[in-house]
């Protein structure tokens, strides 16, 4: 990325296409809606109720992000998406069950104005889910040609210029990168002969990166993370980011395991269970969707830990992930790991957590952060591969040639850095050797 030397003001109004208005998509609305009219706190929000320190530690300089940033105002967001099912905000919001009537109600009408789209919806890739309120076309590339329509559509009638994309929808089935994924030309071939391995998440997002929409994938999906897609962005001068939120189980891993190996404890074992009963449990309760989500949740371990540096901690580590649907729970799922640990002398040791969490709950915040942080990076001029966000993924997107960073700290650093570094601050080093005198 090149350096700003200048940034667009934000307009006053932003577009938000949210692809899946289910729990996570109504819970980021509804809490957005009800924090303009001072009825609630968009806690969880780093953009909202984050600090950045500029400078020295003795200037005294930590402004809020929201304020430090020239952000798009909360206020201006006009939201919008895609369903397979044909309710409205407020109708779904009801029926995922994550907010209780007391949120809900005071906002019934704005919610129920928010109507989906029809979806883009080829059933191989998401098996547990019939839709109903999907579109028709001959091919694929005819599918990609509907939702671009729908985003011009959407801002004409909301007179918003700019506009950002969310994947918040289901986990597709596990794909591999093929030929169809190298090249522009070679994808949009396949577009025309509607090629198996092009995806619903796909489509979606070669319509956003053709309309010049910043697209950030919230699920464990084969959506903008292959050479084509990295391709259409640069020429599109769009931001994309991804993948997989980054909220529950995974977010103590990467804060967990950092603090072990900064230590210097062994982990011979580590167990990973999951319970959640919403529609997302549904869908993981298909194996080929629940393999691309574990995929996902067991790759931090081997980055953050390094067993090829360090193989007398780390190089017999044990590591399983379960994910289980388990109608009761709904959207407050449960994390459960144990961890098997040693120290001095090899003693062994054990770490349980047992993390009773709400799924749209931790999602929504981050949802609202990756809005607002991808519209500023296209006002910024970046494009192509936003690495300074993978905080908030599980499986950060990076260029080729290095690896993904999974430790939070360090993800939460180079957020930060970058956020100085685009206002023309200086980075931190945290060296902190100016502070102190050396004996002459």
């Amino acid at each position: 990325m090149k350096q700003p030397e200048s940034i667009t003001p934000a307009g006053e109004r932003l577009g938000v296409l949210l692809p899946g208005l289910g729990a996570v998509s109504t819970t980021l609305i509804a809490g957005v809606l009800l924090a303009r009219r001072g009825l609630g706190d968009p806690i969880g929000s780093l953009t909202q109720l984050g600090t950045i320190r500029l400078g020295r530690r003795d200037e005294a300089r930590t402004p809020r992000i929201a304020e430090f940033l020239p952000l798009a105002p909360m206020d201006g967001l006009v939201f919008g998406g895609w369903d397979i099912f044909p309710d409205d905000a407020y109708a779904s919001a009801r029926h995922a069950d994550v907010l209780r009537a007391e949120h809900l109600d005071p906002i019934r009408a704005e919610l129920e104005e928010i109507r989906p789209m029809r979806g883009v919806f080829y059933p191989d890739y998401v098996r547990r889910l019939h839709g109903t309120h999907v579109k028709s076309g001959s091919s694929k590339a005819e599918m990609v040609e509907q939702v671009r329509d729908d985003i011009r559509a959407f801002r004409e009638k909301n007179r918003v210029s700019s506009a950002v994309a969310v994947w918040c929808a289901s986990t597709e089935i596990c794909l591999e990168e093929g030929p169809v994924h190298q090249s522009r030309q070679a994808f949009e071939a396949g577009l025309f002969q509607s090629d198996p391995a092009i995806s619903n998440s796909q489509i979606y997002a070669w319509a956003c990166l053709k309309e010049g929409v910043p697209f950030a994938n919230g699920a464990p999906n084969l959506t903008v993370d292959f050479p084509a897609a990295g391709e259409l962005a640069l020429e599109h001068a769009v931001p994309i980011a991804g993948k997989d939120f980054k909220t529950g189980q995974t977010l103590l891993k990467t804060a967990i395991a950092p603090a072990l190996k900064a230590r210097m404890l062994g982990v011979k074992g580590w167990f990973s269970t999951n319970i959640l009963g919403n529609r997302d449990g549904e869908v993981l309760d298909d194996p080929g969707s629940c393999k691309t989500k574990e995929v996902s949740k067991l790759g931090v371990l081997e980055q953050i830990l390094q067993p090829g540096l360090y193989p007398n901690l780390y190089g017999e580590l044990y590591h399983k992930v379960r994910i289980e649907y388990y109608p009761p729970r709904g959207d407050a799922k449960e994390g459960w790991d144990n961890i098997d640990l040693f120290g001095w002398l090899g003693y062994p040791m054990q770490l349980k957590i047992d993390f009773l969490c709400r799924d749209s709950i931790l999602a929504a915040p981050v949802v609202l952060d990756l809005i607002l942080l991808l519209d500023l990076a296209r006002r910024a001029g970046f494009s192509g591969i936003q690495e300074w966000l993978s905080f908030y993924f599980k499986s950060p997107m990076t260029a080729p040639q290095v690896y993904p960073e999974h430790d939070l700290f360090i993800q939460l650093t180079k957020l930060k850095n970058t956020m100085r570094w685009m206002m023309g601050e200086e980075t931190l080093s945290h060296v902190g050797h100016e502070y102190y005198r050396q004996a002459e």
